[in-house]
């Protein structure tokens, strides 16, 4: 895993003490008066040139765009200047290591955190995280944070008029197994709203966090469901302009976990390296 810079796209990626603030338009809090249609137009007009150069020979964009123009706010989420070099052994001394004996197995069911049980649709999210050659990646700690089944988060920045589920907390950790396994079991987020337009709506889903074996090796990526249909509306999801790359982002129900009267199962495997690689935040070398 290498180093990765933190330019998340809607929200922070302090998963624990801090999960999420959640997003301002570049013009202001009420300036997002640009519609829907207007924003539509100009993700299908990318779409249709990254086909074309695709077609010509030209590489597909696996990843997503740091300026990517109906993202209105993307040019702010990325640096402009040359990273400021530390000394990562120095970073270390004052870093700590997780183990087993740190995170508790009850860490992962973000069902059972409170004094009782949220409310929505419980659900099992599992999957394997996996290096570019389908080998596991061991004893990574992995960090989950999302919205409520209403589409609030438990943050003073997040206003919108939904409900805060007094017993789910949005967030959870574990470690992933010799076989590179891990598992939650949680409440499927509902959409949300933000700022970047007029009747804008995220699409759910739920924020990964993975960490190597420092601190300084992160990686962020974001989980969305299979059939939403805010998918292509979203500009912050089809910033990434190749469909197979936005593809690899969709967990897959699997009856298989899915369980008895109990909870809907879903698969999603992370791929940290190599042509079937997970979308990541990139470190920007601006």
């Amino acid at each position: 895993m290498s180093p990765q810079q933190n330019t998340d796209t809607d929200e922070s990626t302090e998963a624990f003490t801090s999960p999420v603030v959640i997003d301002q338009a570049v013009k202001g809090p009420d300036d997002a008066a640009e519609s829907q249609a207007t924003l539509s137009a100009e993700i299908a007009d990318i779409e249709s040139q990254h086909k074309q150069d695709v077609a010509a020979g030209k590489k597909a964009e696996t990843q997503p765009r740091l300026n990517y123009a109906p993202y209105r706010s993307s040019i702010l989420r990325h640096p402009t200047k040359d990273p400021r070099h530390t000394d990562p052994e120095t970073i270390e001394l004052f870093s700590p290591a997780f183990g087993h004996r740190d995170i508790g197995t009850l860490e992962s069911d973000l069902t059972i955190q409170a004094d009782g049980e949220p409310i929505g649709e419980r659900i099992r999210v599992t999957g394997r995280v996996l290096d570019g050659e389908g080998r596991p990646v061991r004893n990574q700690l992995v960090e989950i944070w999302q919205a409520n089944s209403a589409g609030r988060y438990i943050h003073k920045r997040d206003q919108h008029p939904a409900p805060i589920d007094p017993n789910f907390t949005g967030v959870g950790r574990t470690l992933t197994g010799d076989d590179g396994s891990y598992s939650f079991t949680t409440i499927k987020p509902g959409p949300y709203p933000w700022k970047n337009h007029h009747n804008a709506w995220r699409p759910a889903h739920i924020h990964f966090s993975l960490f190597g074996s420092e601190f300084t090796q992160r990686m962020i990526t974001q989980m969305y469901f299979p059939g939403d249909p805010l998918f292509a509306l979203d500009p912050i999801y089809q910033s990434i302009t190749d469909q197979k790359a936005r593809d690899r982002l969709v967990a897959t129900y699997d009856h298989n976990i899915t369980e008895h009267e109990f909870l809907m199962g879903y698969n999603w495997d992370i791929v940290l390296t190599g042509a079937n690689r997970t979308w990541m935040e990139e470190e920007d070398d601006d």
